[in-house]
């Protein structure tokens, strides 16, 4: 899965990568420890609001928009299910009722650095300090392209309202996405078996189209990151609590300073 992730970016860049021509929308911090059920940057294409039953529909305009992480399906009688609908995997995104209809047209691009993974080492290899239940402590990782390119994570968006506000409140709709995850590719399946989708620039305007709804056709567009690609490092347990936050967090940790047995044999050598 995909639970944690840095997003540091200032809009002006984000703006830039994905061609938007429409306003900012309200300014987002930098984060470096994006959890669930925080404001998160999504770009995505809706058509203008009409004037009026009889105008003729203009085209999608793309937008950066602040929503919420964790996708509330419109059909939802309580928000809180957002909490449990952080990813969606690839597999049944087509076909499961909560991401169905945004799958058909409510892509998004979920723009972030990269994102962080937790490596359980075997009981028997790790020399770290046990936690309380007795299991080797987890090595969190960040993930990252190597080239320091925007991560562009497949996700969708969704639109809820809330019941208990009236017509004109402006907090009537809620906003909220969800992360696309697949197999992870050999180097980083090691760390964790899955991982978010990242979308390369060619395909940028095909999966945000909300015309485009043919489901092979989207799905194709959906393809794990190419082998070298990413990189992995090992980075501070700080990251572990969702309170810390700062670009300490992505800072790579010398190899020196991790206990013997969580770092992957591969990846560590590979370091050296």
């Amino acid at each position: 899965m995909c639970g944690r992730y840095a997003s540091s970016r200032e809009p002006e860049e984000i703006v830039e990568e994905f061609e938007i021509h429409t306003a900012l929308p309200p300014r987002i911090e930098p984060d470096f420890n994006v959890a669930p059920t925080k404001e998160v940057y999504a770009v995505l294409e809706r058509p203008p609001r009409q004037d009026s039953a009889d105008s003729e529909p203009e085209p999608a305009q793309r937008q950066l928009r602040v929503v919420t992480w964790g996708l509330v399906p419109s059909w939802a009688k309580d928000p809180k299910i957002g909490n449990r609908m952080i990813n969606a995997r690839m597999e049944t995104v087509a076909e499961k009722p909560a991401f169905r209809r945004a799958f058909e047209r409510r892509r998004a691009i979920l723009p972030a650095d990269g994102y962080y993974e937790w490596y359980e080492p075997e009981a028997s290899r790790a020399d770290d300090r046990p936690t309380r239940s007795g299991k080797p402590r987890k090595q969190p990782f960040f993930i990252r392209p190597r080239d320091g390119s925007i991560l562009a994570m497949a996700g969708l968006y969704e639109l809820w309202r809330d019941p208990t506000r009236s017509d004109d409140d402006p907090e009537r709709w809620r906003w909220t996405c969800t992360v696309i995850t697949t197999d992870a590719e050999d180097d980083l399946g090691r760390i964790h078996d899955r991982m978010p989708l990242m979308l390369t620039p060619d395909k940028y305007d095909a999966w945000l189209d909300p015309d485009n709804r043919d489901p092979d056709t989207l799905l194709g567009l959906l393809q794990p990151a190419a082998p070298g690609l990413l990189e992995a490092f090992p980075v501070s347990t700080l990251v572990s609590n969702v309170a810390n936050n700062g670009p300490e967090l992505v800072e790579p940790l010398p190899l020196e300073s991790v206990p013997p047995g969580v770092i992957p044999d591969d990846l560590a050598e590979g370091e050296r």
